[in-house]
């Protein structure tokens, strides 16, 4: 029996993307088939190499083939990406925007927003970070670059701000603009210029994700950020407490106003328990238990995933190397396997951005 393209294609019809809900071919996920007698390769298109059901894909992809089309085929699958982007963000090259934001400070934020850019990168996607927390910014400390000074650069007559590359990611904070030593007591409208700077004046080049850190609360650097470019969607850290799950509500309230509406990708739980590192199975809920899985589900968005209270999360945040980056380390799944969801939910927020459109231009 000879194998043909389109015995593949019609088999690989039957293997649904189970968040998109729609089959891997209508979805144009499948190039590259070739056929050399019972040898059957092909490519799978991703929507990001941060994927997680990637492995259960493959396998679907590789049992439909042999269950419709031949037992006896041969087949090797390249899973490969391509990030969606549901609009233009306003910045040349970037495909998408993620804020991360809380709605009081203390929880935890910035080293979420270190460690998911860093986890996106991980997957192998092209990521930057903005540190938009003008009033404290963390990354030169978190990425150990204090004192660091960015370069600039002539790109067309314009002058363009180069940002600082550091463990395989790009970087801009008003951090490397100002003395560490002094505070910036700064009124509205300057913040809202110096934020916008960080993004138009920027060489970002090609990039996945630019996550955003911004600061906490719901003011000023929120809205310029907003309204100024089409966020892909919101994270929302809280701790498990009553007082930062009130606050976070409000964070959300925020994004889901009219005039802003970004989409909310989800809710990370930071300081979920406290895990002694000589009793690493042992759990101990100081701050409560379960409240960003209760607020997320009242609010109807995805949950994200918990991150535990370990001193060596600080420890190296100090440090200036972020806990995803180690290969062994405790806290690296959990931060890989939160990046993931974020990766997920935009992709299933950029299909239904595109969905919508499609029916209001039909």
């Amino acid at each position: 029996m000879t194998i043909t393209k389109e015995q593949v294609l019609q088999a690989l019809g039957n293997v649904e993307e189970p968040d998109l809900k729609k089959d891997l071919v209508t979805l144009n996920m499948i190039q590259d088939i070739h056929i050399d007698g019972n040898n059957v390769s092909f490519s799978v298109i991703l929507t990001t190499p941060a994927c997680p059901l990637k492995a259960m894909i493959e396998n679907a992809c590789r049992n439909a083939v042999l269950h419709f089309v031949s037992k006896e085929a041969v087949i090797n699958i390249n899973m490969t990406s391509r990030v969606t982007s549901q609009k233009n963000t306003g910045v040349p090259g970037v495909k998408n925007i993620i804020a991360v934001a809380s709605g009081k400070g203390g929880v935890g934020k910035s080293t979420v927003a270190a460690n998911l850019a860093l986890g996106l990168a991980k997957s192998g996607a092209k990521v930057g970070m903005i540190d938009a927390d003008i009033y404290g910014p963390s990354v030169p400390i978190m990425f150990g670059l204090e004192g660091a000074r960015p370069m600039a650069s002539q790109i067309d007559g314009k002058t363009r701000i180069e940002p600082i590359e550091k463990y395989g990611i790009k970087l801009l904070s008003i951090g490397f603009f100002t003395d560490p030593n002094q505070p910036v007591p700064w009124r509205g409208p300057m913040v809202s210029t110096a934020v916008k700077q960080l993004f138009n004046d920027a060489d970002w080049g090609e990039l996945d994700y630019l996550v955003i850190d911004l600061p906490p609360g719901t003011g000023d650097i929120h809205i310029t950020v907003t309204q100024s470019f089409p966020v892909t969607g919101a994270v929302i850290v809280t701790t498990p407490q009553n007082v930062a799950l009130a606050d976070a509500k409000k964070g959300i309230g925020m994004f889901m106003m009219p005039a802003i509406n970004v989409p909310i990708l989800g809710v990370v739980e930071n300081m979920s328990y406290f895990t002694p590192a000589e009793l690493p199975d042992n759990k101990y809920y100081i701050f409560g238990k379960g409240g960003g899985q209760k607020l997320a589900a009242q609010l109807n968005v995805p949950f994200l995933g918990e991150i535990p209270l370990i001193k060596s999360i600080s420890d190296s945040g100090d440090a200036g190397r972020p806990t995803v980056l180690e290969e062994d380390g405790p806290m690296t799944a959990a931060f890989v396997k939160m990046a993931e969801r974020v990766a997920q939910q935009v992709a299933i927020s950029n299909a239904k951005a595109m969905s919508a459109e499609n029916i209001v231009n039909n």
